[in-house]
């Protein structure tokens, strides 16, 4: 059986950006939240401190874990149907972390931050989506509008922060309760989405090529590597920056204000990376994510005033978007509808697993290496690196390569 053909439909595509805008701008105010107080509240609660990052390295490997079978619901029955199912396990995972707030558990609020991975994973697939009825023309545009849609979360979550995490007796306690709210409110919107699923004309779900076939198509690696990189880089460096702060003598205000900067920097930049993107070409724009990450990692090891982090993390989600949206381009530009549930779980679950590593990573340089925290953050931004080393020679190696044979 053949698969069914795909015919682009910009103006649904366009509708359904709009949709998802609106999913990330809602749920994904979660994720600066998380991020923002997951640390504070796991060395609240963990009895060593170099197990304070923990619960957020949990949520970035629930990220990894979810990511495949998440791609699989998708392709089996649709897009909503995982979206839903990723929302749902946010709620259920930030009743769980506030339940282990308000009994002292440690374990309880770690195994909560794993099933929040699961909206995490989710939201991962909000780019994908985007691009699944878009022209070959319009696609960067729409991934980057969507990506655009964090600009609101990235100003809504911290403020989240700052009103919710000393509401209520406990610490960080309402501000876990604010992200059920999120959850439960978000999901409705994915009622909207008009997606078909790619199917055979028999009604079977079409094959297309195998894993194997996929990794050996050199754009698809580079792409994967990139993104990898990307994020795991960027996931480093924000993981340990509250603690970095607050350890240099700022406030949980200022911390929070810095993550609201860092991830306005993420989302903000999506305006115009599409239509950069189409202008001068998406390896360009990827090798340009890759010298603006080395960027913050200089001005981060340059000092630790209150300007060195806002300009380094802000620095860190720019190079963030030029990286991940282009290798997300370059990524929907090589395999065809039928093979997404494969490649786009595969990749997510790679892309996920490299970031959970860093998130595990990033506890440890910070708080266990060296003899201060400024040693310790100076640490954290050497370990970039060998990464981006490695980032920046697999795209120089793909770009000499003739169009032929990419």
């Amino acid at each position: 059986m053949t698969a069914a053909a795909f015919t682009p439909d910009d103006r649904l595509a366009r509708r359904n950006m709009w949709v998802l805008v609106a999913a990330q701008a809602v749920l994904g105010a979660q994720l600066p939240v998380i991020f923002t107080i997951g640390g504070l509240a796991g060395s609240q609660l963990a009895g060593n401190p170099c197990w304070a990052t923990l619960p957020i390295s949990l949520t970035v490997i629930g990220s990894m874990l979810w990511a495949q079978p998440l791609s699989a619901i998708m392709q089996r029955w649709g897009r909503r149907a995982g979206f839903v199912t990723g929302a749902l396990a946010g709620a259920a995972g930030a009743a769980l972390a506030a339940r282990g707030l308000q009994t002292g558990s440690f374990a309880m609020f770690s195994l909560a931050s794993l099933l929040i991975g699961g909206y995490m994973s989710a939201q991962g697939f909000y780019r994908f989506a985007a691009a699944d009825m878009a022209s070959e023309a319009f696609r960067p545009k729409v991934i980057s509008g969507v990506m655009a849609g964090g600009l609101i979360s990235a100003v809504f979550g911290p403020q989240l922060v700052k009103t919710t995490a000393d509401a209520m007796v406990i610490p960080f306690l309402g501000s876990y309760l604010a992200v059920i709210g999120l959850n439960l409110v978000g999901l409705l919107l994915f009622w909207l989405l008009r997606i078909p699923r790619p199917v055979t004309r028999g009604g079977a779900m079409a094959q297309g090529r195998s894993r194997g076939e996929l990794l050996r198509t050199p754009a698809i690696v580079v792409a994967m590597i990139c993104a990898t990189v990307s994020y795991a880089l960027m996931n480093l460096v924000m993981t340990s920056s509250p603690l970095a702060v607050v350890g240099c003598g700022f406030q949980t205000r200022d911390a929070a204000n810095i993550v609201s900067g860092h991830v306005l920097a993420m989302y903000a930049p999506s305006f115009i990376t599409g239509h950069v993107i189409a202008r001068i070409g998406v390896e360009k724009v990827i090798g340009l994510g890759l010298a603006i990450l080395a960027a913050a990692a200089a001005v981060a090891m340059a000092g630790v005033e209150l300007e060195n982090f806002y300009i380094a993390l802000m620095l860190l989600g720019v190079g963030w978007n030029f990286g991940f949206i282009g290798a997300t381009t370059m990524l929907a530009a090589h395999h065809r509808p039928e093979e997404r549930g494969r490649i786009q779980g595969l990749n997510d679950a790679i892309v996920f697993g490299g970031v959970s590593v860093a998130s595990l990573a990033s506890g440890g340089l910070m708080n266990c290496s060296g003899g201060s925290v400024q040693a310790g953050w100076s640490a954290v931004n050497l370990a970039m690196t060998p990464f981006l080393v490695l980032a920046g020679g697999a795209l120089i190696w793909f770009a000499m390569r003739p169009k032929e044979t990419r």
